[in-house]
């Protein structure tokens, strides 16, 4: 599956505006971590896009998210490496995340969401007034960003990454496609 079919489907199982920024995001963020890692960066940029292309059928229902997905990519004919990274992304399951492409998708869920909070505090509202020292400051803090799982983000030590690192992988990825963001 190419770019192009991928957004097709996003527009047409995703409805929310904010959740298809949400994709964009982590696929920004997964391409920049596949270079990083020298990986398969169409791969891994089509698992973060996809990540939650279930999400509008499974929003109520934590325990089908994840492999309803997994399931309607897998019928698509996606890779299985990206029909388990997106099936093992969803921690109510418990399911292991073996591959680099498991961890990295896990870890960076909710880091997306987490440096669009850290923009949307600062009065210009864009990602170029973030930088890593603030995000660092802002993770201690137990009620910022409440919804964004620091455990998860702190599982970026299973790539080999400090959090420092992460966040300046994931705010680099994500400073590309600002506008996309509207951020």
């Amino acid at each position: 599956m190419d770019r192009e079919v991928a957004l097709g489907l996003l527009e047409r199982h995703l409805p929310n505006a904010n959740l298809r920024k949400h994709s964009l995001a982590v696929e920004a963020v997964m391409r920049r971590l596949a270079r990083r890692f020298g990986q398969d960066e169409e791969r891994w940029g089509l698992a973060g896009l996809l990540h939650d292309i279930d999400y509008e059928i499974t929003k109520g229902d934590p325990a089908r998210h994840s492999l309803e997905g997994a399931r309607m990519l897998e019928e698509m004919g996606l890779s299985p490496e990206v029909v388990n990274a997106v099936r093992v992304h969803n921690e109510y399951h418990g399911l292991p995340r073996e591959t680099l492409l498991d961890k990295a998708l896990y870890a960076t869920d909710p880091l997306t969401g987490f440096i669009v909070a850290g923009a949307l505090i600062h009065p210009e509202k864009k990602l170029a007034a973030v930088d890593v020292p603030f995000l660092m400051h802002r993770f201690k803090e137990k009620g910022f960003a409440r919804g964004a799982s620091r455990e998860q983000m702190r599982s970026c030590s299973e790539l080999g990454l400090s959090l420092e690192e992460f966040f300046a992988l994931g705010l680099e990825a994500m400073r590309c496609i600002a506008g996309d963001l509207g951020l």
